[in-house]
């Protein structure tokens, strides 16, 4: 098994805001937010639908620029970065898991892992993916296609896959919406020890109160700002 991979300085969001919409309907998706993440820590984002978890997400993982304030991703602040060299380093740096693993139909769990190495570019961060697999558990069923696998298990490939490139920060949305209590448990426990084992930041967007006792901190966003919440 490889060694875990040392990463440099994790996410740090500074005075981020984000305002949505034009004229009278511009609406503040993130008011004036601060985040720091630290690597190996997991940090959950709670809150009520349209707080602004979605909108925190997709600038802390350089797919929505900020209109204030500051993105600093492996003590790189992406915003000065142009846009070619934006998704060079989201592919590079940044994990994403989506709700249902969001994989490719046609794809066994092996090349779905591949095809992320494919598409960021072969580097020195790069995993084995049959270790990868082995390590959330799906080392045998590595040549099943996504139809093949259960709910959980499609998310795990969808974890091992975002860990392929060995990224600083590791972005999750809603990774139990589609799963019984059993199996959601068993995804965030496997979210926390391979973010604890890779030394990756890791932020997690839930609902899901019941899966928060496997993280590091809790955080709520209410109307765009954040605040701490006890676990």
């Amino acid at each position: 098994m490889t060694a875990p991979v040392v990463v440099a300085a994790g996410l740090t969001l500074s005075g981020v805001t984000l305002r949505l919409g034009d004229g009278d309907s511009i609406v503040t998706a993130l008011d004036a937010v601060d985040l720091r993440v630290r690597p190996g820590e997991l940090v959950a984002v709670v809150g009520p639908s349209g707080a602004g978890k979605s909108s925190l997400l997709a600038v802390a993982g350089a797919l929505t620029t900020p209109d204030e304030g500051s993105v600093v991703v492996d003590d790189v602040p992406i915003g000065t970065l142009g846009r070619a060299a934006q998704a060079r380093f989201r592919r590079s740096r940044i994990g994403f898991v989506f709700q249902s693993g969001n994989l490719i139909p046609a794809l066994t769990a092996l090349d779905q892992l591949r095809l992320a190495v494919d598409i960021a570019g072969r580097g020195l961060g790069t995993r084995d993916p049959l270790e990868l697999l082995a390590e959330v558990g799906m080392a045998d069923k590595a040549r099943r296609r996504p139809h093949e696998l259960s709910g959980g298990e499609r998310q795990r490939v969808g974890i091992a896959r975002a860990l392929m490139t060995s990224p600083t920060l590791l972005l999750v949305d809603e990774p139990t919406a589609a799963l019984d209590r059993a199996r959601s448990q068993e995804v965030v426990a496997l979210l926390a020890r391979e973010t604890a084992r890779s030394g990756v930041a890791t932020v997690m967007v839930t609902h899901d109160h019941d899966v928060l006792h496997h993280c590091d901190r809790v955080v709520e966003m209410v109307d765009g700002r954040l605040s701490p919440q006890d676990t």
